[in-house]
């Protein structure tokens, strides 16, 4: 099995930052994809930022410039970097993982949520 960690969440100001984490751990043989959505209350789940294995990136554009998202690909951990929060930002932030865990396709994980609330 494999877990999803997250941490970082909070309550900032407009124009703060915060960074999120997001640790992988369990029966991982390798990443194929990592990244971040967030859901904010009455709207879908909606993709922030990814990174591939190969250290690819692509963001959203409501965030390109703001946000950073990195890996530490022999951890299997990820982050993402945000700046210049403002309060449409404000949400649940899910971590979700493309596992391979044997040697068929691999597995999508998510990670329980951490909110982020922008908010003066």
């Amino acid at each position: 099995q494999v877990q999803l960690v997250e941490s970082g969440g909070g309550l900032v100001q407009p124009g703060g930052s915060l960074r999120l984490s997001c640790a992988a751990s369990g029966s991982i043989v390798s990443v194929n994809r990592m990244g971040w959505y967030r859901q904010a209350p009455g709207k879908e789940r909606e993709l922030v930022a990814s990174i591939w294995g190969s250290g690819g990136t692509n963001y959203a554009d409501s965030v390109k410039g703001r946000f950073t998202i990195s890996q530490d690909n022999v951890e299997n951990t990820m982050w993402l970097q945000m700046n210049s929060l403002k309060p449409e930002d404000t949400a649940v932030y899910y971590c979700n993982a493309e596992i391979y865990i044997h040697s068929g396709p691999y597995v999508n994980y998510w990670g329980q949520g951490t909110q982020v609330t922008v908010s003066s």
